[in-house]
């Protein structure tokens, strides 16, 4: 009988890793995403696999996002040869946000094998090398949306339009077993189908076993209207006490949102005089490869930027600097007043947002806008829980600047959206609940019992289940 495994993402936020065994025909695995929060060495030193790599045959990935792919190039250099299948979006995204993880992984281990070599210590060996990421782009295999995939003669796959960042999918599984079809699907990350840019996720109605993700499993969502003037609000009192803001975002999907939003701020005549200063290198790159998949993004959303004749989302906002070098990064630090600094990572684990923070979150003036979730154990659900003290860079630092979050912003549908999308199913699925803490999970568990009369499941790490 085919097996379900989940190896990550269960219980838990980022990680995503599932294992499909169908015996006779294919392990295939969904997803393969590194776990966030903590140290970036020690994490990827303890991601171990509970399986061997040489025995997987394929991988299908839900998008780009690290989280569902940051151990891909670590699965390979353990030996995995098999085709990743994603969608040809998601293909491209990969080798920007592959390469960039590696270079900021490798400088990191350098750094800290340099540490340990003055402490007589043994270096530590990379988990992965630039050669590894190499080989993952070579395995990809972009697969348009909606259109039929054979991965074997027994298993079928496609793709549909999960609407959470440029290229996201929802992953449909068909395999024959015994003379019968199952039908497997997996929600990867849904977005919110009020946020702009991206198109409403699919909906679907058959399917006999469904892993949904539930991220947002026990909330809704402020209306974007209410969130839209909060944030405008935000700025206004930032700019009135002469402070700047500072806006930590995920360089696929968040970044890309924020500019549409301030673009459309200044063509209205409500952005004041700030300056936005974007300061991330992969974030300008996926900016410009939005702009080149305009045609999979929302047509209300690209219209209003066309009208505007501005064919681009960077055009689309004439006050905004693209900080490149590390010179052009630590140049914004003279500047006192007036910037908007939107920089990753979007939960503060590395990334140029920790030295925006260390030259100004001791000042009351400034403001950080916190616009996606914090997972348990990262900087930024550190500061969202309200810490008046952290460490950065191994300083002792208060804080003072006023901490926000918008949570209308975010990239995930909230409860109520997912409850409106597993109700297209009118096969009566088997319900797994993946992709959130806990306790959020077992609220949503509950609301869906209570409201649907769905018993969803919400299993564990290393959990086996039979179809």
């Amino acid at each position: 009988m085919a097996t379900l495994t989940f190896h990550g993402a269960a219980q838990e936020v980022t990680g995503s890793c599932h294992l499909l065994d169908i015996p006779g025909s294919l392990r295939v695995l969904l997803d393969c995403g590194l776990h966030q929060g903590g140290d970036a060495i020690e994490r990827i030193q303890k991601d171990a696999f509970d399986f061997d790599p040489r025995s997987i045959d394929a991988v299908v990935l839900s998008h780009a996002h690290l989280d569902h792919s940051g151990l891909l190039p670590k699965l390979v250099h353990q030996g995995f040869n098999g085709t990743i299948y994603c969608t040809e979006a998601t293909a491209e995204l990969l080798v920007i946000m592959l390469v960039d993880a590696e270079g900021i992984y490798r400088r990191d281990l350098d750094y800290e094998n340099l540490v340990r070599k003055r402490k007589g210590l043994k270096s530590l060996k990379p988990e992965y090398t630039n050669r590894d990421v190499k080989k993952v782009l070579k395995l990809c295999q972009g697969v348009p949306y909606g259109t039929q995939h054979f991965v074997d003669e027994h298993i079928s796959l496609y793709f549909h339009d999960a609407g959470h960042i440029l290229g996201s999918a929802i992953v449909q599984l068909q395999f024959q077993e015994k003379g019968n079809e199952h039908t497997v699907v997996f929600s990867g990350d849904l977005g919110n189908e009020h946020a702009v840019l991206m198109n409403p996720p699919s909906r679907l109605t058959e399917a006999d076993t469904v892993l949904m993700e539930g991220t947002y499993g026990n909330r809704n969502h402020r209306s974007l209207e209410n969130t839209l003037e909060q944030f405008q609000t935000l700025l206004q009192e930032t700019w009135q006490k002469r402070g700047n803001v500072m806006i930590p975002a995920f360089s696929v999907g968040r970044v890309q949102e924020l500019l549409f939003h301030l673009g459309r701020l200044h063509h209205e005549g409500e952005l004041d005089n700030w300056t936005v200063f974007l300061d991330s290198p992969m974030a300008i790159k996926v900016t410009k490869l939005y702009d080149r998949w305009f045609h999979l993004l929302d047509n209300k959303d690209t219209q209003l930027i066309s009208q505007a004749q501005k064919m681009s989302l960077q055009t689309f906002l004439p006050n905004l600097v693209c900080a490149v070098t590390p010179e052009e990064s630590m140049a914004i630090n003279k500047i006192k007043s007036g910037a908007i600094i939107i920089a990753g990572s979007g939960m503060c684990t590395g990334g140029r947002i920790r030295h925006h923070f260390k030259q100004r979150i001791w000042n009351k003036r400034n403001t950080i806008i916190f616009c996606g979730f914090q997972a348990r154990g990262t900087l930024g659900r550190i500061l969202v829980d309200g810490a008046r003290h952290i460490k950065l860079f191994r300083d002792e630092i208060i804080v003072k600047a006023r901490i926000e979050t918008l949570g209308g912003f975010s990239a995930h549908a909230d409860q109520k959206e997912l409850i409106s999308w597993l109700a297209c199913f009118t096969s009566k699925p088997t319900v797994y609940l993946v992709h959130g803490e806990a306790d959020i999970l077992d609220t949503l568990s509950a609301t869906l019992w209570q409201e649907m009369s769905i018993e969803a499941q919400v299993p564990e790490r290393g959990q086996s289940v039979v179809l």
